[in-house]
């Protein structure tokens, strides 16, 4: 759009845009779309859901290695309702689509990173011992009986 609002407000823009999108299917003639930003802001939306995704199995995977590194922390009740909490949300936001996009080995990576931050003596499992199906919708305890006993 040539005078960049855009650029300057995407949320006057993005309402602009699906009003004009609107009136284009009820079978307005319609000739200021944005189309190069409408096709961009579509894409975005898919891989936001994905990252929001990936952020929460995360999220479950930091706090079911919390629950099985320091069990006797007085914050366990709360993890565990984080993970249950954290898994709700990743199962409702997520689409078949991403099952091939999703690199747990990363995630899981990633949540190791976060808690050797916290504590550098502590020690995790080298792999992910976790499938996306069980961080989705998994028991609590079946999945923290996937960890081995003796924390490496």
């Amino acid at each position: 759009m040539p005078d960049g609002l855009y650029e300057r407000d995407i949320l006057a823009w993005s309402e602009n845009q699906a009003d004009r999108l609107r009136r284009l299917a009820r079978g307005e003639q319609v000739n200021d779309i944005d189309w190069a930003h409408v096709a961009e802001e579509i894409e975005d939306v898919g891989l936001s859901e994905l990252r929001s995704v990936e952020s929460f199995l995360t999220l479950v995977l930091v706090h079911l290695l919390k629950l099985h590194t320091w069990p006797g922390n007085e914050a366990c009740a709360h993890w565990r309702g984080e993970v249950v909490g954290f898994q709700d949300e990743a199962e409702r936001r997520f689409s078949p689509s991403m099952r091939q996009r999703i690199d747990l080995g990363k995630l899981y990576a990633g949540a190791v990173r976060r808690l050797q931050a916290i504590d550098p003596n502590s020690h995790f499992p080298a792999e992910n011992p976790f499938f996306l199906d069980q961080l989705l919708t998994g028991d609590l305890d079946e999945l923290l009986a996937r960890l081995p006993r003796d924390g490496t």
